[in-house]
């Protein structure tokens, strides 16, 4: 009968490294893993990208579900600038570049809102609205390994539709060393920093990390401190969507859609992140053991984003149209002063500020026999403050009376290049451009999650179950948000008498010029902020006003409406039975289980009545306002979760894995809010008025279902390290998340509170209250299957003849389809995308090379189209066109623990490109820039 037997450098490998079989992936390490680990009897020391590669396969070759990990060589070694950049190097998974770096992940065609992340087996929360983590928030010198789980088991939390991010910190018990250092410094140069005014060029990095065993191995110390100072840069032409309010601009009697404008942009700043990690493990003897870990990072990204905003290019005179395929793509737009169509020199201020916190403390205890208890205690804390302001400048001929100047521009569109744009006006001169809008928009949020879980591991004396696992965790999640607003002036028409249009001194302002390929743009601009604010507090004074304060802003709605709370309770059991036996000649492992969910959601907000009907509410001020309500609302709901991962060794370097399972992944934590706006208008019986809400939030929303089906196959070399791997997924979403109206809506019967009268210009009408039209977010019942294949080759060639036995390849290919649709209008008519996120072809290559201390990769990621968010006013759907990131890293490493390190991200400098239906529908056009990084670490 054939035994599966794992090599002695395998299991050298597997006790070198954190193994997926860990408690702190949510799983008690079993009697027979142990044992496993003990005759390790052989530790190979080994460095460097090809230990990586190693590790990770030995990984997945050993690992009970379907997934994917990289490792470390050693803590602070993976050379990325955060986790997520380097889990883009694994099958199926891509990134969104923000700023240039990879910070969101999608998975197997699904973006950020279907993946679940842990650290250290623990759920984490976000600094923002979403339920994905904001990955860049991890410095990858604090992270010793990272894994995707692409099929689930009973015992993982639930959560990931896509799959779950397995984030683990270093367990100092596991280092093969009594005592370990490693300090690493980089700098960094931007190749595009001097096209940018007031851009830095250079950056830094600096991670300390420490190990240490202690009393006899029974007591081990990890600490880590890494930094980050990473100047941000980008040119960006951006056009934005063509309306389906359409205009014949040429005459020929056939109406052509528009874009409403564009922006030429400049955007800087810098990001700065410290995160520290400290971790604790006591093992006084083989029955106990107890854990404590700590991870907090805060991040400060201070940017901003300047130039021009075109606006309301169909509202001006057109002249000389170019239209394509129904759709103006060129021409003059003038303007006489008296309408909608304006140049705004615009100046954002877009930074954000987050601290993140977690911890742990878990006790496991064996019985000396073959019962294992564990339990822990977790917290996850993020806080997210975004500051969102902005300045909008147009010119005037009479600045006093406000009297607008006539503007006009030629602009042709390059589809997937920038566009050619010309003014015939300067707005250079602090004399004629008048500000005229000065705003700020917070928007401040808050996560708090608590865990409590106890685990049960019971080692069976079966020829089937190798053993039993079961559970329970109970969790309290709570989110706040505070969304206000400051204003002075208006983007359009006329500002209000109390507030006119500023006039600007030199002292304020900078004139700017742009670079690269927008260096053909003409001059604007600068304006700082903070003086600007000045400016304007100095107007309010004068004429008695308050202070420019963010408040909650009555007047504005919508600032009550995304603010309030969501609170969270879930109680989740498990059983699991892990699976060892004989198929005829063919031994199985693996897993079987269900999962039981009960979830408790619920959200308080304000809930407008109108006509003075609500409660005396008070906003930061002191400003009174009657016209809300507080409500709370929720639902309660139960999931049952079955699960089975199978793996039948067919040979001693072949297996076969079968998994099939349901799944869920929670709502976006913010679209759980129960703010509500309102409105009354004629009801069907004559003297009633019926009563009207908007939102697109709603509390009773019920997760993302799917149920998926994974087939893979996986062949190991014997004679060399390596493996080739095909792997087929189907997955069935049954609903997905839009934003809907109801009409009619019963409101009352749905636990909202209504007025029975109100009081309109001295008339009373009663309120009919199941008749009104309800705008808000529900799970709409069109889903439908995602499905792929992923190939994945990885090869040491340690059978060629020095020095080529140096040489190595990892590699990967998906492609996935969808039958998921939606419908958007952003082209100017009607026009069905695909799935957001979802790319049809993803390929990953890395080819690596070691010899005596030299170490040096180059490595690729290609995906293709795919649709997503553009940002640029606000946030449009748009798609994004197919491209390459090249990277390239060498490093020379001495005897005595010093390393050398030379590192370019985005070799190639690829842009990001979208457009808008076709490509001669322009959407953004934005340069990065390469990044050099030249450093040096050490380690003893």
């Amino acid at each position: 009968m054939m035994r599966f037997k794992p090599s002695l450098l395998t299991l050298a490998l597997i006790a070198a490294g954190a193994s997926m079989h860990s408690y702190a992936a949510d799983e008690v390490t079993t009697d027979k893993e142990a044992k496993a680990k003990e005759a390790a009897i052989e530790v190979i020391e080994v460095k460097g990208f090809r230990t990586s590669v190693i590790k990770s396969l030995n990984d997945k070759r050993f690992g009970d579900t379907v997934s994917e990990s990289i490792s470390a060589d050693d803590l602070g070694a993976l050379p990325d600038q955060s986790i997520a950049d380097a889990l883009t190097r694994l099958p199926g998974v891509t990134a969104v570049r923000t700023g240039g770096q990879a910070s969101g992940l999608n998975i197997r065609g699904l973006d950020g809102d279907f993946v679940f992340a842990t650290l250290n087996g623990h759920e984490q929360v976000t600094t923002g609205g979403k339920r994905a983590i904001e990955f860049d928030q991890y410095p990858s010198e604090l992270i010793s390994q990272a894994a995707v789980y692409k099929t689930p088991k009973a015992s993982l939390i639930e959560g990931g539709v896509a799959g779950t991010v397995e984030l683990k910190t270093a367990d100092p018990l596991k280092s093969d060393k009594d005592q370990s250092f490693n300090i690493n410094a980089r700098g960094s140069f931007n190749d595009r920093a001097d096209e940018i005014s007031d851009a830095e060029q250079y950056g830094n990095r600096l991670s300390l990390a420490y190990q240490g065993k202690f009393l006899e191995d029974t007591l081990g110390v990890a600490l880590g401190y890494a930094h980050l100072y990473q100047p941000y840069v980008a040119s960006q032409f951006i056009g934005l969507r063509f309306n389906d309010d359409k205009k014949d601009v040429n005459g020929d009697g056939v109406a052509e859609s528009i874009s409403e404008g564009f922006e030429l942009q400049q955007k800087g700043g810098d990001d700065t992140r410290d995160g520290y990690m400290a971790a604790i493990h006591w093992q006084p003897t083989d029955s106990l053991s107890v854990k404590g870990d700590l991870f907090h990072s805060k991040f400060t990204s201070e940017n901003f984003a300047r130039g021009f905003r075109v606006k309301s290019l169909k509202n001006g005179t057109i002249s000389n149209a170019v239209v394509e395929n129904g759709s103006m793509t060129g021409g003059t737009v003038s303007t006489d002063g008296n309408d909608n169509f304006a140049v705004f020199v615009i100046n954002d201020n877009d930074s954000k500020y987050s601290e993140l916190t977690s911890g742990s403390v878990n006790v496991e205890w064996n019985n000396g026999g073959a019962l294992t208890v564990a339990a822990d205690v977790s917290y996850s804390k993020a806080d997210g403050e975004f500051v969102n302001g902005g300045t909008r400048a147009v010119l005037y001929d009479d600045l006093g009376n406000e009297v607008r100047s006539a503007e006009s521009i030629n602009y042709q569109l390059h589809g997937l290049n920038p566009a050619d744009v010309n003014f015939s006006n300067d707005y250079t001169n602090t004399a004629t451009l008048g500000l005229k809008e000065v705003g700020m928009w917070p928007y401040d949020q808050q996560n708090d999650l608590v865990a409590y879980k106890l685990d049960f591991n019971y080692v069976l004396d079966s020829s089937f179950l190798s053993s039993v696992d079961f559970g329970l965790r109970y969790s309290q999640r709570e989110f706040n948000a505070q969304r206000s607003q400051a204003g002075y002036g208006f983007e359009f028409g006329k500002n209000p008498t109390n507030q006119p249009v500023l006039q600007m001194n030199t002292d304020m302002t900078n004139v700017v010029n742009f670079g690269g390929e927008l260096s053909g743009y003409p001059n604007f601009l600068s304006v700082d902020f903070n003086k600007a604010i000045e400016l304007v507090n100095a107007q309010l004074a004068a004429t008695g006003q308050s202070p420019f304060t963010p408040t909650a802003n009555w007047s504005n709605n919508w600032t009550m409406i995304q603010s309030g709370s969501v609170n969270e309770d879930v109680l989740a059991g498990y059983v699991q039975g892990n699976l060892d036996f004989d198929l005829g000649d063919i031994k199985v492992t693996g897993n079987v289980g269900v999962r039981v969910v009960h979830t408790d959601q619920s959200s308080k907000g304000l809930q407008q009545v109108g006509y003075g009907l609500g409660e005396a509410i008070t906003d930061e001020l002191g400003v009174i306002s009657n016209d809300y309500i507080r409500n709370e609302i929720g639902k309660t709901y139960t999931d049952y979760l079955p699960s089975i991962n199978l793996s039948f060794h067919l040979t001693e370097n072949d297996q076969l894995r079968f998994a099939a399972a349901s799944v869920m992944s929670r709502p976006p934590i913010d679209k759980l809010k129960s703010g509500m706006g309102s409105w009354y208008d004629d009801s069907a019986t004559p003297g009633y008025k019926k009563y009207n809400a908007w939102g697109n939030t709603s509390p009773l929303l019920d997760p993302f279902y799917a149920d998926q089906y994974d087939l893979s196959y996986e062949h190991y070399f014997e004679d060399s390290q390596g493996a080739v791997v095909v792997a087929l997924f189907y997955k069935d979403i049954k609903s997905f998340i839009n934003n809907f109206t109801i009409q009619p809506y019963d409101f009352e019967g749905n636990g909202f509170i209504v007025p029975d009268t109100i009081v309109d210009n001295g008339v009373e009408f009663p309120v009919v209250k199941n008749e009104g039209q309800y705008q808000t977010a529900i799970n709409n019942d069109n889903g439908g299957y995602i499905r792929g294949v992923e190939l994945g080759y990885t090869q040491v060639f340690d059978f060629l003849p020095s020095p080529l036995s140096g040489l190595g390849f990892t590699g990967s290919y998906s492609y996935s389809d969808s039958e998921v649709e939606f419908t958007t209008d952003l082209s100017g008519s009607n026009l069905t995308i695909p799935l957001p996120g979802l790319s049809e072809s993803v390929l990953n290559t890395t080819l690596f090379y070691s010899l005596d201390g030299f170490d040096t990769r180059v490595s690729m990621r290609y995906r293709s189209s795919y649709v997503s968010e553009q940002v640029a006013v606000e946030s449009q759907l748009a798609f994004f066109d197919a491209e390459t990131i090249v990277d390239y890293q060498a490093s020379y490493a001495l005897e005595n623990g010093l390393k050398f390190l030379f590192q370019i991200n985005n070799l190639t400098d690829e842009p990001n490109k979208t457009y808008f239906g076709e490509e001669h529908q322009t959407g953004t056009i934005q340069y990065f820039g390469r990044q050099y990084f030249l450093g040096l670490s050490y380690s003893l």
